[in-house]
This record gives structure tokens, C-alpha cells and sequence, in this order.
């Protein structure tokens, strides 16, 4: 990657790019929109970036991480979010002061995914160790580990249900697994992609799953 991150309007047949924002020195790993107006994005270059859209500057650089940051979770405030790193740590930030809070540790390698409970005061995360892990950032500290194998598969993607009982996480050996995230039992195993799942997502109504793969396909799971 050119470092380079492109935003594309959502217009039929257009076709060209509205603005380029450039800064980051490195892969873009993640962005994410904070409204229409602002923009965040993770790069293989150590930083966070939050972006002005209209002018393309920027507005707050963050720095802490010791490696690539490959992913981002934003809290809907849009004042505080979560990054994953390379180095094997997540960090809390909060963008009113462009400060990190907090660094949980737990991984023994990279941290690929992580996402927000909807409590908001825990998340889950996937790496490349092959363990799905719970934090709480009120202890400061991992709660809970999901893992079905050994030696495990390392995990790609994570999310899950509106209501937090859920993890889906995707795994490098083509599997999704369905974790209870209070007891800790495998509750289900979805393996019909035949290649490493890449993404997944579940729907804003939580009625249904999607998953990508490196097969070429997406499937939706209900």
C-alpha cells in the first residue's frame, strides 16, 4: 500500500476520488468514519490519524503503539476508541485530549480485530496466537480467553451480538466459531468457506452474520 487513503463517493459511475489524505507513512490498516465530517484512520506506520474530510488535514496524530496498528474500535461518543497493534497490545484513547488511557495486554502476538461491547466497557479481540480474548477496562485487565484447538488457528476477525452473549470469531484454518461469551463454551462451528475467513460483521438489526473468505465469497448467516 502507498500510505494513502482514498475516500470514494457513493454515487453510481463516478469513478474518481473526492479527496486524498495523505500523511501516513505506512499501510493503511483501518478507517473509520466519525461522522461526515471527520475521519480515522490505523496504519502500518505506528500511528493514528483523525482527519478533517473537507480540508484533508490533520487534525490529531496519536502515538503510543511500538508496532503496526491493524485495527480500530469506535465508541458511538466518537471520543473514545480502540487500537490493535502488531506489538500485542490494544489501547484505549480518548480523542478530546489525543492521549492513550489505558494498554491491555494479554496477546502473545499480533492484534488483528477488536470490537466494542455494546456496554461499552468491554471488548473482544482475534490474533494471530489463535486466542479470542474478553477485556474490561474497568480492571484494566483480560476476563475471559476462547480458544478450541491446539496448536490454534490463528484468529482473523470478531464480533458480536447486539446483546454481548455472542463472539463470532473467523479463524486462519476457514472456520467460524460461535463462542457464549459468559461461559466460555464453543457453541457452534460454521465451516463452509474454504479458505482463510477474512471478515465478518453482523447486521445493524442483529438478525443476521456475514463473512468474508480468501475462497472469493461472501455468505449470510441467519
Amino acid at each position: 500500500s502507498s500510505g494513502i487513503n482514498a475516500e470514494w463517493p457513493l454515487r453510481p459511475g463516478s469513478g474518481k476520488a473526492i479527496k486524498v489524505l495523505t500523511g501516513h507513512d505506512g499501510y493503511l490498516g483501518e478507517c473509520q468514519f466519525l461522522s461526515d465530517k471527520q475521519i480515522l484512520t490505523s496504519s502500518g506506520d505506528h500511528m493514528c490519524i483523525l482527519w478533517d474530510i473537507a480540508t484533508g488535514q490533520q487534525i490529531t496524530t496519536l502515538k503510543d503503539h511500538l508496532g503496526e496498528v491493524d485495527c480500530l474500535s469506535i465508541l458511538p461518543d466518537n471520543n473514545t476508541f480502540l487500537s490493535g497493534s502488531t506489538d500485542a497490545t490494544v489501547k484505549l484513547w480518548d480523542l478530546r485530549e489525543g492521549m492513550c488511557k489505558q494498554t491491555l495486554v494479554g496477546h502473545l502476538s499480533d492484534v488483528v480485530d477488536c470490537k466494542w461491547l455494546a456496554n461499552g466497557l468491554n471488548f473482544v479481540t482475534a490474533s494471530d496466537d489463535g486466542i479470542v480474548r474478553l477485556f474490561d477496562i474497568r480492571s484494566d485487565q483480560e476476563i475471559a480467553q476462547y480458544s478450541y484447538e491446539y496448536p490454534q488457528a490463528g484468529v482473523s476477525c470478531v464480533d458480536t451480538s447486539l446483546s454481548g452473549r455472542i463472539i463470532f470469531a473467523g479463524y486462519d484454518d476457514f472456520n467460524v466459531i460461535l463462542w457464549d461469551t459468559l461461559l466460555g463454551d464453543l457453541l457452534y462451528v460454521l465451516s463452509e468457506h474454504g479458505a482463510k475467513v477474512s471478515c465478518l460483521g453482523v447486521d445493524r438489526d442483529g438478525v443476521a452474520l456475514c463473512t468474508g473468505s480468501w475462497d472469493n465469497l461472501l455468505k449470510i448467516w441467519n
